[in-house]
């Protein structure tokens, strides 16, 4: 069977770590120690076809940073970032993309993506798996920034009341490229839970499938307040498509199992006004990583390295900034050197003492 149509199946969660294996090494033909250095910005490909190395003194003097769907928090970031970013003269590409594995893969390709925005759980899952194939992936990655917490959403039909309601059913897990695929999967192993069905769809068709009854659940990883979410607001004040959300809702994540890997938050009224009560849900960390360019000492390694080290400087002077204009989940970014057992590279060690 062609890897394209095994990776486009629906499948058991056993099938998972093979599923990743699937997704990196289909996905990344070419990585950066290979290529020494990025080619012309292209448009995010499903698959990064091997490129002609470009000259060793070629040097980007745009930082490619990938993000996530344009729905989601991790784009408004990247915006926020780009934006102080231009104050010091540091021009930053902001990308879309499949979310927190397409980010980590694509970090390690050819393409033009320094750095990237990835759930700390997908950085987690794949440090520690058995298969050296996936490791190498997360080894040349080093923390510039700890974010935020992204909450986990988990929208379904009002007959979902729980979590393990969702054995049988159908289930919106997210793109294969994304941070929520990985979470939904884990969450879903966790508890020992086999949908029926797994679905691939992006947010907005997700959402959609859900309110039309045409999917029992969909999960979403991002930092609340959500675009996508908050937009349900307006569904409600239709006369005649608000009984469509009167069908649905956020399901409570709160069974003791979940908090061995993730920490506890809350949806509330004042994030979704549509809300009625506050529901109890997980979260994860969003990280802001880049590539190890302190690893190797070249022309093109060294001016990277200085790239990165100019942007963690300027974050962290800019943070109040960021805090007061820029998305509200800036407030809770601290300046901290690690997060767990990632901390930062030399590059950005040295902007910031």
């Amino acid at each position: 069977m062609p890897v394209t149509n095994f990776l486009s199946m629906s499948m058991p969660i056993k099938y998972l770590p093979l599923l990743f294996l699937c997704f990196f090494l289909t996905a990344c033909n070419e990585t950066k120690e290979e290529a020494q250095a990025k080619p012309v910005e292209k448009t995010a490909p499903a698959v990064i076809e091997k490129e002609t190395e470009p000259e060793k003194t070629v040097i980007p003097a745009i930082l490619g940073l990938v993000t996530g769907s344009s729905s989601g928090t991790y784009i408004k970031f990247g915006d926020d970032i780009a934006r102080v970013a231009t104050q010091a003269d540091i021009k930053i590409l902001v990308k879309e993309s499949g979310g927190s594995l397409d980010n980590v893969r694509r970090i390690n390709s050819s393409e033009n993506a320094a750095l990237g925005i990835v759930q700390s759980d997908v950085l987690g899952y794949l440090s520690r798996h058995p298969q050296h194939a996936l490791r190498k992936f997360v080894a040349p990655l080093r923390l510039i920034l700890p974010l935020y917490n992204e909450e986990v959403h988990l929208f379904a039909r009002k007959n979902i009341r729980d979590m393990t309601d969702l054995q049988g059913k159908q289930v919106i897990t997210g793109g294969k490229g994304s941070g929520t695929f990985l979470t939904a999967h884990n969450l879903l192993a966790l508890l020992d839970i086999t949908p029926a069905e797994t679905l691939d769809l992006p947010p907005t068709k997700a959402l959609m499938a859900v309110l039309r009854n045409e999917a029992d659940a969909m999960f979403y990883v991002a930092g609340k307040p959500v675009d996508l979410f908050k937009r349900l607001n307006k569904l409600q004040q239709d006369p005649e498509l608000a009984p469509l959300l009167k069908e649905t809702h956020f399901v409570a994540l709160d069974n003791p199992v979940f908090f061995k890997e993730y920490s506890k938050a809350k949806l509330t009224p004042k994030d979704y006004p549509w809300l009625q009560k506050t529901i109890n849900t997980i979260a994860v960390k969003a990280l802001l990583v880049g590539y190890n360019f302190s690893s190797r000492k070249d022309a093109y390694y060294a001016a990277r390295c200085d790239q990165l080290a100019q942007l963690t400087q300027v974050l962290h002077g800019k943070l109040t900034e960021l805090r007061r204009k820029g998305h509200p989940k800036w407030r809770e970014v601290k300046n901290t050197a690690r997060y767990g057992k990632w901390r930062r590279n030399q590059c950005t060690d040295k902007a910031v003492k």
